[in-house]
């Protein structure tokens, strides 16, 4: 009797064995991923319809980060918030990206001299990941970015940036992007001209400029102000673009660059 092949397209059995495994992982992630500081605290409803299952599911995955001290519950009040081992977790990946420590007098300082919030990004292999955000401004209207926030590698400022100074072989995605994004090609040479990249989604009324920290000579990091388009200027050479491309050039220079930018 012959042996029928696998279809291309069909799991093999390790497959099929890991995924109930990398469910309960998402699912876990995705609990954790639920607090905010804005929201530090859930209820057991808010979770369940985070989680998009049903009530028992998602009572047995809050057991279990409890028991990870991943997860505190307060009887009194009924609400779930983060546990002490997220913190040792916070501390464990700080220390893996020292960029953050040496970037925080920075971020604070611009924070303190332009009045918005101010974010830094890293690339986490496929994109811009937000790894610190600095939004404790005197605007009515604050802007917060939440830290683990994947940004939009082509609509984002923060993701050009990425674009404009990554090796092409560790963006993947670059050059089919380039194809078919009309001006794509011309936005990331007009952000190596100036270090910036301004970025005004119509549909928000947010504007987002950003700049690149290098280390040596290869890009490690984006930072970035955001604001309204009311407040933040779209021009690359107003002040507060200054102020950040001033602030980013210090960073990379502390961090061993000695590139001037061009413009």
């Amino acid at each position: 009797m012959t042996r029928r092949s696998p279809k291309a397209d069909e799991p093999e059995p390790t497959d099929r064995a890991a995924s109930p495994t990398i469910q309960t992982v998402q699912r876990a992630a995705l609990i954790l991923d639920s607090f905010t500081v804005s929201k530090p605290r859930l209820s057991l409803n808010e979770i369940t319809n985070r989680l998009g299952a049903s009530k028992a599911t998602a009572h047995r995955y809050t057991k279990a980060l409890r028991a990870a001290n991943l997860l505190r519950y307060d009887e009194r009040t009924a609400l779930y918030s983060l546990g002490p081992q997220v913190l040792t977790l916070a501390a464990s990946a700080r220390a893996g990206m020292p960029i953050v420590t040496a970037a925080e007098p920075y971020m604070d300082q611009l924070l303190k001299t332009v009045d918005e919030t101010v974010v830094l990004s890293v690339w986490d292999g496929e994109t811009a990941m937000v790894v610190r955000s600095a939004d404790n401004t005197d605007h009515i209207i604050r802007i917060g970015v939440r830290t683990g926030a994947r940004l939009d590698l082509t609509t984002s400022a923060q993701g050009r940036v990425f674009c404009a100074y990554l090796p092409s072989d560790q963006v993947p995605a670059l050059a089919k992007l380039l194809r078919r994004t009309s001006g794509l090609q011309q936005e990331l040479e007009s952000i190596r001209k100036h270090r910036l990249s301004v970025n005004s989604p119509a549909i928000n009324g947010v504007r987002t400029i950003a700049a690149p920290i290098f280390e040596g000579g290869d890009i490690v990091a984006a930072m970035a102000i955001i604001g309204t388009t009311v407040s933040v200027p779209c021009e690359v050479d107003s002040p507060m673009a200054r102020a950040l491309l001033d602030t980013a050039q210090e960073l990379s220079k502390r961090l061993g660059n000695s590139i001037e930018p061009n413009g």
